[in-house]
């Protein structure tokens, strides 16, 4: 990112935080050689691996199991010109210890669309990266909000 271009960088820490708030976040991955973009609900584990739950007979859990996978989650505010985005990126798992299954069916994302069968997906974060707009500002000039 170039330092005019009107954004902030995010450090890994403040991205997490603003991924834990975030209630839906999306998973890319790779369909057919070509990318592939999902909505899911989804929450941090304490490691800060995105956990996202899913029908086992699903198209995106044979997708993403052991694949590099990217997961992204933003907020807005289109009025004034705002926003964060946030991006995982990281291998993608699907949980299969006994234990961890049980334990994040405690505690870990209820789906939104609950299945027969369902499991979870774990994206390690290899890379975090995020970026901030605040108010349409830059180098180059303010945008003037109350037009």
């Amino acid at each position: 990112m170039y330092a005019n271009d009107g954004f902030r960088e995010l450090g890994r820490d403040e991205c997490l935080r603003l991924l834990a708030r975030a209630p839906i976040g999306r998973i890319v991955h790779t369909r057919l050689a070509l990318p592939a973009v999902l909505p899911v609900n989804f929450t941090l584990d304490e490691r800060g691996a995105v956990v996202l739950c899913t029908s086992a007979a699903s198209e995106l859990a044979r997708a993403v199991d052991g694949a590099v996978v990217a997961f992204e989650a933003d907020a807005v505010d289109a009025a004034r010109h705002s926003g964060w985005s946030v991006v995982v990126t990281g291998t993608a798992t699907v949980v299969t210890d006994p234990a961890e299954h049980a334990r994040l069916a405690r505690t870990g994302p209820r789906s939104w669309a609950p299945a027969p069968e369902e499991v979870f997906v774990r994206i390690e974060p290899e890379l975090v990266t995020g970026r901030e707009l605040a108010g349409g500002q830059s180098l180059y000039g303010c945008l003037d909000l109350r037009a």
